[in-house]
């Protein structure tokens, strides 16, 4: 499946649509996530931004051997999605080293 973390945009077709930080988490965990596009900023930084799923990812990856799903931001916030795009390159290291 192909998830889509927005508060706003509507997903591009075939694409799940998730609003917060914690329903995208639930599907990576079921582990069926092929590719995920990730906004930052969600509305309300209390519950959570895209960011908090690039590190619920990279945890996984670390301590589980999680294997990660394409990862893509959208993003228009450019130090937040810079931050992102750092946090990507470092999962896909970690897995390769895995």
């Amino acid at each position: 499946m192909k998830v889509f973390l927005d508060d706003e945009r509507e997903p591009p077709t075939d694409w799940i649509l998730v609003r917060w930080p914690e329903e995208a988490i639930y599907l990576l965990k079921s582990g069926y996530v092929e590719e995920i596009s990730l906004d930052h900023d969600l509305g309300d930084d209390s519950i959570g931004t895209g960011y908090d799923v690039i590190l619920w990812i990279e945890e996984q990856v670390a301590l589980n051997k999680m294997n990660p799903p394409i990862i893509k931001v959208h993003s228009a916030n450019t130090p937040a999605r810079s931050k992102m795009l750092a946090g990507i390159k470092s999962i896909y290291k970690i897995a390769k080293n895995n």
